[in-house]
């Protein structure tokens, strides 16, 4: 994959750093390790606040998870492209002739190692249909899925644990809901993770 902040020289000790100070500040801290997985696909909930992005990125830029996103390939353009792209954006083509599950599938495929981050709640607004994108994006490159959280009760973020997908779709979804279940989100009010967009 191309170049990230992740993984600029000195940059990224500077962002490992600022990252620390910052979860310190704030009184989170930051559970899990780094992932001896080369390539998985990384999710994250609740999300109900703007507060999940920056706490969730620090606690990614701590454990050096290196997270990539995917983006709407109008953002890269040649004159301002590489920034986006720098920051670890994937540019692909949401048009209806193109499909992004299929897209990232082969990205992965020709990556040696991969992380894409994904919220599947996919807005910050009480949502009761999760986007299951990442799901099926796991079955078809055949990857595991990475189980993230933030707790707004305990002041913590970080990894919950790895599920490999079956193919069973409903029972690997509640599988994947019933874990946060225990997690406490800024807003409870807007999160509802129990019905699902196929």
């Amino acid at each position: 994959m191309h170049l990230t902040l992740f993984k600029t020289p000195i940059i990224h000790h500077i962002l490992w750093a600022i990252a620390r100070l910052f979860l310190l500040c704030m009184g989170w801290k930051c559970i899990g390790e780094r992932p001896e997985h080369k390539k998985y696909i990384a999710i994250a909930a609740p999300h109900t606040s703007n507060w999940d992005f920056p706490i969730l990125f620090a606690c990614a830029l701590k454990l050096r998870l290196g997270s990539y996103w995917m983006g709407k390939d109008s953002l890269f353009k040649p004159l301002y492209g590489w920034f986006f792209k720098w920051l670890g954006g994937i540019p692909v083509d949401r048009s209806k002739s193109n499909n992004v599950v299929e897209q990232m599938a082969q990205i992965y495929t020709n990556a040696d190692a991969l992380c894409v981050g994904i919220a599947p709640e996919a807005t910050r607004k009480a949502n009761i249909k999760w986007k299951s994108g990442f799901y099926h994006i796991a079955v078809q490159a055949k990857i595991p899925i990475l189980i993230a959280y933030i707790d707004y009760e305990k002041k913590e973020a970080g990894i919950g644990e790895f599920f490999e997908p079956t193919g069973d779709f409903d029972a690997d979804m509640k599988y994947i809901q019933e874990f946060y279940r225990g997690w406490v989100a800024c807003h409870p009010d807007r999160f509802a993770g129990e019905y699902l967009d196929q």
